[in-house]
């Protein structure tokens, strides 16, 4: 069956920040503070800022919601949820309270830019993981009033992994609102993920997300998240989903010998929670063998993402490149492209 007789739903695209808009919408101590010149983020690290790197034209292109219209009419999706790009590094902004102005003035501009303007743009949430009671309060803001699909979780810059029950009021307010929370990562920061010792970029972004979504998936497990919240749904985004049956299975071996000491708030092997239809995971065309890892993750817990407007993205060639796949039945290649999202982020 050809891609284009599928519905497609975007699970992970991208809006490239208009800092001074957001600015615009923050009190007037924090828009003077950082205006159109600066955002509230740390200076990037040595491997953005002192190597040339070489990005396709187009790349992190400021698309605005006339662009991604534009966009989703021209290649055929039916809708399309968008992630922060500069806002992946939220976790990295040390002081509490710039963390919890910056997230409200975020979600009011997705609301305002782009989910009043049109119905097919999503946009998820931020909120300060810098302090806790301050995020479940906008979270419930976020969702209730705002109608945000979803809550993004930073895999980088925050001192503790999102595992730490300092987090759980946030992960409780999520289950409760029946709002989605999706892992995402940056390379800013590659010590985070074992990436500082490298010398080259192609190096540190081989590792960055894929590196990044272990380390938070073994702290969600086996700190037990995924038993303390039996509703809630988590998506690791952005690293494709053949490392799955991997570590999931390795943290099965880990669980199987010391478990019982070591991780008691884990109450089962790691590879049964993917049986519970709510962990998801990006699927990437250039995986060899998506149908394999199917068998151990069904095909209704992979969607499709494009990644656009980002340097790396194979938007729109990987809905086509997706569509031929041998290796993934009718069934299959439509929870890729829209089933799976709807189920993800309670999409219509």
């Amino acid at each position: 069956m050809s891609e284009k007789k599928h519905k497609i739903i975007d699970g992970d695209g991208h809006v490239v920040e208009d800092h001074s808009a957001i600015a615009a919408r923050m009190p007037d101590i924090y828009r003077d503070r950082f205006g159109s010149s600066r955002s509230p983020y740390p200076p990037n690290d040595h491997l953005h800022s002192a190597n040339a790197h070489q990005l396709p034209p187009g790349a992190f292109a400021k698309v605005g919601r006339e662009g991604w219209i534009d966009f989703m009419e021209d290649v055929g999706l039916a809708s399309a949820v968008l992630y922060p790009t500069n806002g992946l590094s939220v976790g990295w902004i040390r002081e509490p309270d710039v963390a919890v102005q910056y997230a409200q003035a975020w979600n009011n501009f997705c609301s305002e830019e782009f989910q009043k303007v049109s119905p097919r743009l999503k946009c998820v949430a931020l909120v300060s993981f810098q302090d806790v009671p301050e995020a479940v309060k906008e979270l419930r803001r976020a969702v209730k009033e705002l109608k945000l699909a979803g809550l993004m979780l930073p895999a980088v810059g925050l001192r503790m992994p999102l595992g730490h029950e300092s987090y759980w009021p946030i992960y409780e307010e999520a289950e409760k609102l029946d709002c989605m929370v999706g892992v995402h990562a940056t390379v800013r920061g590659p010590h985070y993920f074992a990436g500082d010792m490298f010398d080259q970029f192609i190096e540190v972004h081989t590792l960055s997300h894929s590196f990044a979504q272990m380390l938070q998936c073994t702290s969600m497990m086996f700190r037990g998240v995924f038993d303390r919240f039996p509703k809630l749904r988590v998506a690791f985004m952005e690293a494709g989903c053949s490392w799955a049956p991997y570590w999931f299975g390795r943290m099965s071996e880990e669980w199987e010998i010391r478990g019982a000491v070591e991780a008691p708030m884990c109450k089962r092997k790691p590879l049964d929670y993917l049986k519970d239809g709510r962990i998801f995971f990006h699927a990437e065309n250039y995986e060899p063998q998506i149908g394999a890892v199917t068998e151990v993750l069904t095909h209704k817990a992979i969607y499709y993402a494009s990644d656009y407007p980002h340097w790396d993205s194979e938007f729109p060639e990987n809905i086509e490149h997706l569509g031929r796949r041998k290796d993934l039945n009718d069934e299959g290649k439509k929870w890729l492209f829209a089933e799976t999202a709807k189920k993800l982020y309670n999409l219509q």
